[in-house]
């Protein structure tokens, strides 16, 4: 079902990012006890198919795309190797290291965050709630283990976020009209 112009990469990225996220929130939240299931869509669908989508970006002259699929798509990579690492012992990261990971990639979502309110409105609510979502986590291994569960609910939020722009991408085109409305950038026009 082609309509002769190329794909939209996003589309598999959001996807990924937020189905990953939303996983990992389920288990978080205790809804998915064990962490098999994240580690596996954290490789496979947050690790190398958001890589796959950011360098597709790239060609697509995307900068931000092209930064945020594939760093993220490192991130899950990284993550599910620490997790992985933990369970079998070979490198055990505490919860100081496992902060301070957490703050680099902070710093990093706040960059794209800025850049996000220049693009719209869905884009710029997704990242304002993962940056929320990763100070929650800073938050948890430093400060109240507590907080973990409220970056959980907001990284709900979060994976939604991104899942309603994925749709956005698929549908309107679909569709020939705004189904899905993803609003003007935050900042500027």
């Amino acid at each position: 079902m082609s309509n002769g112009t190329s794909g939209n990469p996003a589309v598999v990225g959001l996807a990924g990012f937020g189905l990953t996220t939303l996983m990992l929130q389920f288990h978080n939240l205790g809804f998915v006890p064990e962490i098999g299931a994240v580690v596996a869509l954290g490789l496979v669908f947050g690790g190398v198919a958001q890589l796959i989508a950011g360098l597709q970006e790239k060609s697509m002259g995307n900068n931000f795309g092209y930064c945020a699929f594939t760093s993220y798509g490192a991130f899950w990579i990284a993550l599910c190797l620490i997790w992985i690492f933990n369970k079998t012992g070979l490198f055990v990261t505490n919860d100081n290291e496992m902060g301070w990971f957490l703050v680099a990639w902070t710093l990093f979502s706040i960059i794209l965050w800025v850049g996000s309110l220049r693009i719209s409105k869905a884009m710029a609510f997704t990242f304002t709630t993962l940056v929320i979502g990763f100070v929650l986590l800073v938050l948890s291994k430093f400060v109240d283990h507590s907080l973990a569960f409220w970056a959980g609910v907001d990284l709900v939020a979060c994976a939604l976020g991104a899942w309603y722009m994925m749709a956005a991408a698929i549908l309107n085109p679909l569709y020939g009209r705004t189904v899905l409305p993803v609003g003007k950038p935050v900042v500027g026009n």
